[in-house]
């Protein structure tokens, strides 16, 4: 079982930045991928960003150039900078975690981002 802990959702304005957090816990595998993806009210869950433990990113296309995903190993934590936030980068944000080896996968519960003025 991997357990994860998400933090630093809010309210921001337009053009404003906010980090994201997600500390893993538990059997936390050698080769695993982290990352995040959203919902937004009324529509389907999105990839936002992935990360590898071999440090592979990769990007929606709609947040490229804006976010970065990062993870410091030591810590099992991936990170989520977001820059330049637009109203419809709102919605609730849930990491994620898979195990490349076994091919199990959880989530976190979820922080809501709102973009608004």
């Amino acid at each position: 079982q991997v357990q994860l802990v998400e933090s630093g959702g809010g309210l921001v304005q337009p053009g404003g930045s906010l980090r994201l957090s997600c500390a893993a816990s538990g059997s936390i595998s050698s080769n695993n991928a982290m990352g995040w993806s959203r919902q937004a009210p009324g529509k389907q869950r999105e990839l936002v960003a992935r990360i590898r433990s071999s440090g592979y990113t990769n990007y929606a296309d709609s947040v490229k150039g804006r976010f970065t995903i990062s993870r410091d190993n030591a810590k099992n934590t991936v990170y989520l900078q977001m820059n330049s936030l637009k109203p419809e980068d709102t919605a609730v944000y849930y990491c994620s975690y898979s195990d490349l080896l076994n091919g199990m996968g959880y989530w976190g519960k979820g922080t809501l981002v709102t973009v608004s003025s």
